[in-house]
């Protein structure tokens, strides 16, 4: 067993960004805030699956440059090379789940 906290893990740019709670052996997963105007950055994966539950907020996701609206609670599961971005389009703090399995931590693809 493993337990963690999220209070105990840093973002990556100090008050938002992605937060990893567990990395490895099989998947990662994790917290991601973005500030109003912030975006993840548009990349993919070439063997991952990644998924997305939205706790917070209301941002835009865009997948394969489509843009779709997302709702607190919505779900999304995005299968290897999907491009993806989130967008926090509003006024508000966004906050989300990730989790991307199987564990490949240098299995991304930049665009």
């Amino acid at each position: 067993m493993e337990r963690t906290n999220e209070n105990e893990k840093p973002f990556r740019k100090g008050d938002s960004g992605p937060k990893y709670l567990f990395r490895g052996e099989r998947l990662d997963w994790g917290i991601i805030v973005l500030k109003p105007g912030e975006n993840m950055g548009p990349h993919g994966h070439s063997e991952v699956e990644e998924m997305f539950y939205f706790i917070q907020g209301t941002p835009t996701i865009l997948v394969n440059d489509v843009p779709y609206k997302v709702n607190e609670g919505d779900a999304f599961r995005l299968d290897p090379l999907e491009k993806h971005d989130v967008h926090n389009d509003t006024d508000s703090i966004v906050k989300f789940v990730f989790i991307k399995c199987p564990y490949l931590p240098d299995d991304k693809i930049t665009y």
